[in-house]
């Protein structure tokens, strides 16, 4: 291998060289994993027909190409067909020695904005549930006192003026429950973390909601067999799949639908922190259902704790799915339009053991 080889291949950023007719040349690792194909398999395809863009580029491209100058694009969506679109920059240059061929980059920054964006809400959340914490406890013990006056009142009281001291104990043990769900937020233990199927946990997911809350639905599996163990909780994680089935089947109503859980590799996908540490998340699921999709005004807090696209929701389901998967260095995003929402999971894998070598 040579020089240029490695230094292609070493490229952190999905990579493309275009021939005079926008159709790929090679591709470097990066964006192997970035496309979900081989370079083998991508070569002379047209470039448009693998990275979808949400803005219209080619006579951008040409121009660029005629008068032999580097082209940027800020802010867009960019896709491969196969899953949610990310955002990105892109960087197109003429190639030194190539004439009319062209180098693109492709630089996501969905995630370090998310990131950014990330910890400051998590500040803001640990004070948010820790308020709520202290006031569920101040509120339970007089909630119970309330609910044991009502039912004492109610046995002289006639059926009509019974079904007001019924409502009012209904009400508190609705309230009671919110209250056990902020401090279950509060309260969940850090993941014991070990090398998990995670095809056992969506299968162990799919068979529970069929038998409950998804009997309505249709519950498709689209899985890549060969996905290696990822590194989990399981309870947790089956906690995580288990919410996102209950959305989507919420979502769809008495009508029911189709949710399709999707299992893929993907090995250039890499977390980096702001403290500088950079984390590979290579297993990825997506829980993708064809309802109404997320309310536009809350799509961008759909994780905040609180906030709820449903009328009696509290708020607090999609928060412990995004704390959980935090809590296992992993990653989780949404991208959703009516007709399609796609929550998607990133999470890492388990370490493989290295076989001890025999001393002769």
């Amino acid at each position: 291998m040579t020089a240029e080889s490695d230094l292609w291949n070493s490229l952190p950023v999905p990579a493309l060289i275009l021939d005079q007719e926008d159709r790929i040349s090679d591709v470097n690792a990066a964006a192997e994993g970035f496309l979900n194909t081989s370079a083998k398999s991508i070569r002379g395809t047209l470039v448009w027909e693998k990275v979808m863009i949400d803005s219209p580029l080619d006579k951008a491209f040409r121009r660029a190409r005629e008068t032999d100058s580097p082209l940027f694009v800020n802010d867009v969506d960019v896709g491969t067909g196969e899953r949610a679109p990310l955002h990105c920059n892109l960087q197109v240059a003429p190639l030194t020695g190539q004439p009319g061929h062209m180098l693109f980059l492709i630089s996501p920054r969905e995630l370090a904005g998310r990131l950014t964006q990330d910890h400051t809400v998590k500040s803001a959340a640990k004070s948010a549930i820790g308020m709520a914490e202290m006031l569920a406890h101040e509120i339970k013990n007089p909630l119970a006192g309330i609910t044991g006056a009502a039912q004492l009142l109610s046995m002289g009281l006639s059926k009509e003026d019974q079904e007001l001291t019924d409502l009012i104990v209904a009400e508190s043990r609705r309230i009671v429950k919110l209250l056990e769900q902020v401090e279950q937020f509060g309260n969940l233990t850090m993941p014991d973390l070990r090398p998990v199927n995670i095809h056992d946990v969506l299968d162990r997911a799919r068979r529970s909601a069929l038998l409950g809350f998804g009997a309505n639905m249709k519950i498709q599996e689209d899985y890549d067999p060969s996905l290696p163990l990822a590194m989990g909780d399981s309870d947790q994680l089956l906690q995580v799949i288990l919410n996102l089935l209950k959305n989507a089947s919420q979502a769809a109503g008495k009508d029911g639908g189709t949710i399709r859980l999707h299992s893929y590799f993907e090995h250039s996908f890499r977390l980096r922190r702001s403290d500088g540490e950079g984390k590979t998340l290579p297993l990825q699921i997506e829980i993708i259902d064809d309802g109404p999709g997320l309310p536009p005004e809350i799509a961008d807090q759909i994780f905040d704790p609180f906030v709820s696209g449903r009328e009696n929701g509290t708020g607090l389901g999609l928060a412990l799915v995004s704390k959980i998967i935090s809590d296992h260095d992993g990653w989780i995003s949404v991208t959703s339009v009516p007709g399609k929402t796609v929550f998607r999971l990133s999470l890492p894998m388990a370490p493989t053991k290295k076989k001890k070598s025999k001393e002769k």
